[in-house]
């Protein structure tokens, strides 16, 4: 079995897929950071949800995570790499938006934002909205310099609004009342 550590990161460097070397503040890294931050979220919610005998959310979350891989992936591209990699597309952002839409559908209209919280499984689906924000804002950093794919970009943007949905949608299958914040 291989070591875990290699050493080769002591200096304050990473590599990219294709062997470029980065500080592991490069936009790059913080953004495939935040991601796989969100993607350990992401587990926690799933398992939440078991835990309520939301399965249809689970194998939901299962599609998601494999999704945030891929985007890690993406992410994780430097010089010298000169493979293919899976990648996210439109059809991945219209999943999203009919699951958005399916969830919708069973809940009462917004008049308001809600604030998070009431249950775990609530709670968390917030953690993840926000942490999905902030790969979201890391990733258009990258674009400033880096290619970054537009569906990726549309892909982060939606899954924060399926965050929020399944936060609504998990407080009404919990009887949780939504607290509700007016402007």
């Amino acid at each position: 079995m291989t070591k875990i550590y290699t050493r080769s990161g002591d200096s304050g460097t990473t590599a990219l897929i294709g062997g470029e070397r980065v500080d592991k503040y490069d936009s790059r890294v913080e953004a495939y950071g935040t991601v796989d931050e969100l993607g350990a979220h992401v587990a926690l919610l799933t398992d939440l949800a078991s835990e309520a005998g939301h399965t249809d959310t689970v194998v939901f979350l299962d599609e998601v995570a494999v999704r945030l891989m891929t985007i890690e992936a993406q992410l994780a591209v430097g010089l010298g790499f000169k493979g293919t990699l899976t990648k996210i597309g439109a059809d991945d952002v219209e999943r999203l938006e009919r699951e958005i839409d399916r969830l919708t559908a069973t809940l009462p209209p917004m008049r308001c934002f809600t604030i998070p919280g009431g249950a775990m499984l609530v709670s968390q689906c917030h953690v993840c909205r926000t942490v999905c924000r902030r790969a979201e804002r890391e990733s258009l950093k990258v674009r400033a310099d880096h290619s970054v794919d537009e569906a990726l970009l549309c892909y982060l943007n939606r899954l924060s609004d399926y965050f929020y949905t399944l936060g609504r949608s998990a407080a009404q299958r919990l009887g949780v009342k939504e607290k509700e914040w007016n402007v």
